[in-house]
């Protein structure tokens, strides 16, 4: 079974994909994203796999025939790829250098173009899960791209915010909120020259970085060369900076946010940036999503924001230090 599953609560879709289950355990002696596996070529830098047990399609099944007056189906239409960082099995992306990690924006930006010439895509979501307690089984780099035929329902919540704070100041809400860190400067962390990584005012996890763009552009396809190569530059620096807090792999989630595609235009408003969310609240302590989470998305962040940025300030130089 594969299928959009309208939730009208929520006005948001779900997407069924119970033949996902029967993905097989992967032995542990054997990697499909390894030279050698016959999966993948003998050599590579960076390569774009397509996703073997994908979630959507772009030759969907047809929908079970489930609907009611109120439940409504939809083709599990779109794309799913896998990203794969490197060849090597076990590095990780603060271990890439900036030119590699170049490489691999640059993929990422290839594939953002192409998939995109599919007007049924509406948004392309670029992603990296990392470590075992975020629900990774292949420990071989790799980050995912969906394509999916609808904006996600928090993406649609960003469009409407910054539209309706657009229309209101005839500003980019996410502009305003940068004024707003730099005047701030205790959340700022570090920056290059067209990226700043903070933590947000409002951060729903103890270290959830965000790294926004600080010209107004809106996706990768509109980046110039230096600025793809800062780009490279500061997910090395967050990713290390991360990994230095504790001194172990730092477990993440990367969620890239980009304008939709094949929709409206919403280059007056929207705003490109990546937002970090680290599950651990401690070397050894996990923040769980529970019951007001999860439930209310009523989110508490056990920790001040300030503090941790502070905090991250000082993994940022231990990490430079350690990699000069």
């Amino acid at each position: 079974m594969a299928e959009l599953r309208f939730n009208p609560l929520t006005k948001d879709w779900v997407m069924i994909a119970s033949h996902r289950q029967n993905r097989p355990q992967m032995p542990k002696d054997w990697c499909p994203f390894c030279p050698g596996s016959g999966k993948v070529p003998e050599e590579f830098d960076v390569y774009k796999y397509d996703n073997d047990f994908p979630a959507l399609s772009q030759n969907p099944p047809v929908p079970d025939d489930v609907e009611t007056n109120i439940y409504k189906t939809k083709e599990a239409y779109g794309k799913c790829e896998v990203i794969l960082y490197s060849p090597e099995h076990t590095v990780t992306l603060p271990e890439l250098s900036v030119e590699h990690i170049k490489k691999l924006v640059d993929l990422w930006t290839e594939r953002f173009v192409e998939i995109k010439k599919d007007e049924k895509i509406k948004y392309i979501f670029i992603f990296e899960n990392r470590g075992n307690v975020v629900g990774v089984t292949m420990p071989h780099p790799h980050g995912q791209i969906y394509g999916y035929s609808v904006i996600p329902k928090k993406l649609e919540l960003e469009l409407e915010s910054s539209k309706e704070h657009f229309e209101k100041t005839g500003n980019c809400l996410f502009c305003d909120m940068l004024k707003d860190e730099y005047e701030a400067k205790s959340r700022i962390i570090f920056e290059n020259d067209d990226f700043v990584a903070f933590l947000p005012f409002f951060s729903e996890y103890p270290y959830g970085i965000y790294v926004a763009m600080k010209n107004h552009k809106q996706n990768l396809e509109q980046f110039t060369e230096s600025e793809k190569t800062n780009l490279a530059d500061i997910l090395k620096k967050v990713t290390g900076t991360f990994d230095s807090l504790f001194d172990y792999n730092f477990p993440y989630m990367m969620c890239m946010h980009q304008s939709p595609v094949n929709s409206e235009d919403t280059s007056d408003y929207y705003h490109f940036h990546i937002e970090f969310f680290p599950p651990m609240r401690f070397k050894d302590k996990q923040k769980f999503n529970a019951s007001s989470e999860t439930g209310a998305w009523a989110h508490c962040n056990p920790t001040s924001p300030e503090e941790k940025a502070q905090e991250l300030r000082e993994a940022y130089i231990k990490f430079l230090k350690n990699n000069k």
